[in-house]
């Protein structure tokens, strides 16, 4: 992996000097969380799946954009030693590794007695195993260094459950008890740990969900968003990526030193019921 220099680095901001990385941050709630802590003034390293000409069109636009170092590491989450690599890695091209988001993640909805065994490997082993790897990597750097901040997007799915999830609600539980445990071993270093709990955020993702079952029910979009996809939320509105991303910077800030091993809901009310 290279940092390319930048020739005109932007005015100082409460996260200049920082290096993070965010997992699963080539689209979507991750790519928008890399461009607020970006506009924040931390180097960015953005990871994930993708068009190799795509990905490098959204790194450049996240280096000029916001006049930072940015880098892109493709590492394979779903191997621990991929997670492992990868923040070896940043630390060796960045001399230090501050902030940690851990994003990355995949879905698959099943009936229990049906639920392929295969599956359940894959979502365990990127959406909690991934974690663990990463964290354990870059714990003892931050330590040292007396200052990090750990974020593990977790999910609504963390703190409550649906049915024909049981491999995603188990993953995102483990991901909140994963936070609770390392905010308490970091407790006493400035290192801190902490779970956001999005609801239905809207992404490029979520719009092409709208679309399909819109065709698959055959009703009208509109009642997809607020009777299926917004079903639990009594905002009957979507988070937005910019909504995640200003959360993160704030768990990064200087008013977030003292919030650690919490699980922040981002939800519309969904887990208030």
């Amino acid at each position: 992996m290279t940092v390319q220099p930048m020739a005109e680095l932007k005015q100082a901001g409460p996260l200049t000097g920082r290096v993070a990385i965010i997992t699963g941050s080539t689209s979507g709630i991750g790519l928008g969380i890399a461009h607020a802590l970006a506009e924040a003034g931390a180097d960015i390293v953005i990871n994930g799946l993708g068009d190799a000409v795509a990905i490098e069109a959204k790194r450049t636009e996240l280096a000029e954009t916001h006049r930072v170092r940015v880098a892109y590491n493709g590492a394979n989450l779903m191997d621990p030693a991929g997670a492992v690599a990868m923040v070896e890695a940043v630390i060796a091209a960045f001399g230090r590794i501050d902030i940690l988001v851990n994003n990355a993640g995949i879905q698959f909805v099943s009936p229990i007695e049906d639920f392929p065994a295969e599956k359940w490997e894959a979502i365990i082993a990127l959406n909690l195993s991934a974690a663990f790897h990463a964290i354990r990597t870059a714990f003892a750097p931050m330590k040292a260094a007396g200052w990090g901040r750990i974020i593990n997007i977790a999910s609504a799915h963390g703190l409550v459950a649906s049915p024909f999830k049981s491999a995603y609600v188990a993953a995102k539980h483990g991901i909140v008890g994963l936070t609770k445990t390392v905010a308490l071993e970091g407790a006493k270093f400035g290192v801190t740990c902490n779970a956001i709990c999005p609801g239905y955020v809207w992404t490029p993702l979520v719009e092409g969900q709208i679309e399909d079952t819109a065709k698959a029910r055959g009703i009208s979009r509109e009642d997809v968003i607020e009777n299926v996809l917004l079903a639990a939320q009594p905002s009957k509105q979507f988070a937005t990526v910019e909504e995640l991303g200003a959360l993160a910077v704030f768990l990064c800030s200087k008013g977030g030193r003292s919030i650690t091993g919490t699980a922040l809901p981002v939800d519309g009310g969904w887990v208030a019921q």
